[in-house]
């Protein structure tokens, strides 16, 4: 049978890893084949129908890992009895009068073999938990990536001469654990061997510890303390593989305060996360970090990843403030639209602005080339309002900065000095190949 070459991009729910990981378990020689085939047969079928996140997998049975039937008393009895007709006619007496006491007797030897084989098969399900991991890696002709662990690339099915996963990579599916510790903060570090409960703080524990890191940012604590306390409550959330709204929560707010602090390789860690998250359809502010990917599409200038990415909108996402202001940014950079680009810079709803303050230089610079070919001499405070800075003095510090603070009255004051358009012109060209003609995005993705 094979599968669909698409199964390889979905994201597996946990409750169908565990369910695979509890029939690879209950496999033995006499019945291997047939239980993989139709595991992979059941999987397809549920793929197929979009129902891997809906089907109830702790409820479904393979056929092919029941019991074997067992001959019944009744056969047994007409095998061993004499051949005889006295002997026949006794024993088909026995059977017509006495249905009851056999079906009671039945029933009891019925039970004593369940019982036998629960011990056996609890016996090969330990033997084969050692090896599971092993048999993880061997078994990958079903899916060749799989999804359900992005640090390991072996299937749960398929020969035994395939190559054995990574030694060097944590297999989180191995070490999922729930934590036991009640320490509210905890420093990052980084696991070099299996987590251990007594470390990892519970699921309740983390709720109140983002509660408290809230409480801390308002107070103006350090962002480099907190950035350390939202990485190890990640940590604790990975390790017991925590996947809900809580989770998509903490990556949001933790983004949200990294673009604050302008680290962009924070940032882009979480935004990366988030994707995957809003992927397997939890809850979160979709529309937000949408607007915001498109605009750190824009400051990265990838075109082609940034036309495929809007092409894949909603109508409905298209609607958003966040996601059609993004889009109008997208709009202005094409046409060359400088002034509705900066009124836009100053409206961006939420973060946004914290992006584009990594991208308004490079185009700052651009309407300046353009505008000092256009005219001969500009006012300063004309540069001021229209390229919307703070103020004259750091409109002039940007001149500077770029070699362009060319002014036809040098002595006067600030706010009546004009711009020599001709000389600002002449090294505008020359600092945007310097500065801005490649784009360098820490931590991108």
């Amino acid at each position: 049978m094979t599968t669909p070459a698409n199964m390889a991009s979905t994201s597996w729910p946990p409750q169908l890893k565990d369910w695979v990981a509890k029939c690879l378990g209950q496999m033995t020689d006499s019945n291997k084949k047939d239980a993989q085939d139709e595991l992979r047969q059941v999987i397809s079928d549920a793929f197929t129908a979009h129902t891997l996140w809906t089907t109830d997998w702790n409820g479904v049975q393979l056929q092919s890992l029941l019991p074997k039937p067992t001959l019944s008393l009744k056969r047994k009895m007409n095998d061993t009895a004499p051949v005889n007709k006295k002997a026949k006619k006794s024993s088909l007496k026995q059977i017509t009068t006495g249905t009851a006491s056999l079906n009671l007797n039945d029933q009891a030897v019925l039970n004593r073999r369940a019982e036998r084989f629960q011990r056996e098969h609890e016996i090969e399900r330990q033997k084969s938990t050692n090896s599971s991991l092993k048999a993880n890696a061997h078994n990958s002709h079903l899916f060749s990536n799989n999804p359900w662990n992005a640090s390991r690339s072996a299937s749960p099915f398929g020969t035994s001469d395939e190559p054995e996963a990574d030694p060097n990579v944590i297999d989180w599916d191995r070490f999922t654990i729930v934590g036991t510790s009640r320490e509210i903060f905890k420093d990052y570090l980084r696991l070099t061997d299996a987590p251990k409960p007594e470390t990892i703080r519970p699921y309740a524990v983390l709720r109140e510890t983002l509660v408290q890191l809230k409480k801390r940012w308002r107070e103006k604590c350090s962002y480099n303390w907190i950035c350390n306390q939202l990485k190890s409550l990640r940590q604790d959330l990975t390790v017991q593989r925590i996947k809900n709204e809580f989770t998509v929560q903490v990556y949001e707010i933790h983004a949200r305060m990294a673009l604050e602090s302008n680290d962009m390789v924070e940032y882009n860690s979480c935004q990366a996360t988030l994707k995957t998250l809003y992927e397997l359809g939890i809850p979160g502010k979709v529309e937000e970090f949408t607007g915001y990917r498109i605009l750190m599409l824009l400051h990265g200038r990838n075109r082609s990843e940034l036309n495929l990415y809007v092409g894949q909108l909603t109508p409905k996402q298209k609607t958003d403030q966040a996601v059609q202001h993004a889009l109008d940014v997208q709009r202005s950079l094409s046409m060359g639209n400088y002034h509705a680009l900066f009124l836009l810079y100053l409206n961006a709803p939420n973060m946004g602005a914290y992006i584009m303050d990594h991208f308004i230089p490079r185009e700052r610079v651009k309407a300046l080339m353009i505008i000092t070919k256009a005219y001969r001499t500009i006012s300063l405070s004309f540069i001021q309002n229209e390229l919307a800075f703070d103020d004259l003095d750091s409109t002039i510090k940007f001149l500077e900065e770029h070699k362009a603070a060319h002014f036809t009255n040098p002595g006067s004051p600030n706010s009546e000095k004009i711009i020599q358009c001709k000389s600002a012109a002449a090294h505008l060209g020359q600092v945007f190949e310097e500065k801005y003609r490649k784009v360098g995005i820490r931590g991108a993705v």
